[in-house]
């Protein structure tokens, strides 16, 4: 009887260690294929989510959260910043060398591709971006070579399109949130400045730019044009216009240049053309005949910030400039 409880005793204690190895040996075989499914490699892990972004050009899976952004537009590149996207590599700015000086602090590291006019492709392509902005007023030629790089998307047009740009912007860096709310602020800083003009609000502002070659008579569908607008100023008659400008304009119509106050802007290249053409108006007889000089209304402003750089943060500088000229606290 003894005999036999003992080797009862015995089997038992085999079962047990048999049914402990077998545990043992499941839990060893769940987690190497764990380890050998495909969906938890570390490869599938690290690929990015894609989602559909509908732009100028069509249809573009980008991205959800993309990390080597190149830009290719002045306007473009203020609102990533703005944003807080350090694109790998943008556009130069029309003058700077590279950037503009209110954007070089926040470039270190960014490549310069080249021209908004002619980006460099082989340049891009070196960069390995994963999403590529641009804009088909600008870019629609390549298009095509450069959503072979990466996802390409591309907003419609420039001038006086900015929110709509820095929206779009936005969306294409699903930061959508983030953008509605700079856009929120710059509005409630424009109903702040409207708000404290009172009667200055019917001030009429003229727009004037010189160019190498070129002088023009900027009207509402203008960077500064739209921004005047939506404060609430006037135009002069000859300026109230949905479109964008008067260019190569004769001496003879310097009187629509004139208005309660005069802002102009030089676009400077270097050579020194447009500031010897900005001193030929200024000092012709019948500039200095216009009523706004007369009455020592003429502010002479940065181009970059009232025209050429065309982005959030050319706006909000802007405004600024606003509240310096009319007194505003």
């Amino acid at each position: 009887m003894k005999v036999l409880k003992g080797k009862l005793a015995g089997l038992s204690m085999l079962v047990l260690l048999l049914i402990l190895s077998a545990c043992g040996g499941g839990a060893d075989t769940k987690t190497e294929g764990a380890s050998a499914s495909p969906s938890a490699s570390p490869t599938a892990a690290s690929q990015p989510e894609k989602r559909k972004v509908a732009h100028s050009m069509g249809e573009s899976d980008v991205p959800s959260a993309p990390k080597r952004v190149v830009i290719l537009t002045n306007e473009g590149l203020e609102a990533l910043l703005a944003l807080g996207v350090k694109p790998v590599g943008a556009v130069q700015g029309f003058t700077g060398n590279p950037w503009y000086d209110h954007l070089k602090s926040e470039l270190d590291g960014v490549t310069n591709v080249g021209k908004e006019s002619e980006p460099n492709i082989e340049t891009i392509a070196s960069l390995k971006p994963d999403l590529i902005i641009g804009n088909k007023m600008r870019h629609e030629k390549i298009y095509d070579q450069l959503k072979a790089i990466a996802p390409t998307v591309y907003s419609e047009t420039l001038r006086g399109a900015w929110k709509q740009n820095f929206l779009f912007y936005s969306e294409a860096v699903n930061k959508k949130a983030e953008g509605e709310k700079i856009i929120a602020d710059f509005d409630k800083r424009v109903d702040d400045i409207r708000s404290k003009l009172g009667d200055k609000i019917n001030t009429k502002v003229s727009l004037v730019r010189f160019m190498p070659g070129d002088t023009r008579i900027y009207y509402k569908d203008t960077f500064a044009g739209i921004i005047l607008e939506q404060i609430g100023f006037k135009r002069p008659d000859s300026q109230n216009k949905n479109e964008f400008a008067a260019t190569k304009v004769p001496k003879e119509r310097t009187p629509e240049m004139d208005g309660d106050i005069i802002f102009y802007f030089t676009y400077e290249t270097g050579n020194g053309e447009a500031s010897k053409l900005e001193e030929e108006w200024t000092k012709d007889p019948l500039w200095q005949n216009l009523s706004a000089v007369k009455a020592g209304k003429v502010v002479k402003v940065d181009d970059v910030i009232w025209n050429t750089a065309g982005g959030v943060k050319a706006a909000f500088l802007l405004l600024d400039d606003i509240k310096k000229q009319f007194g505003l606290s």
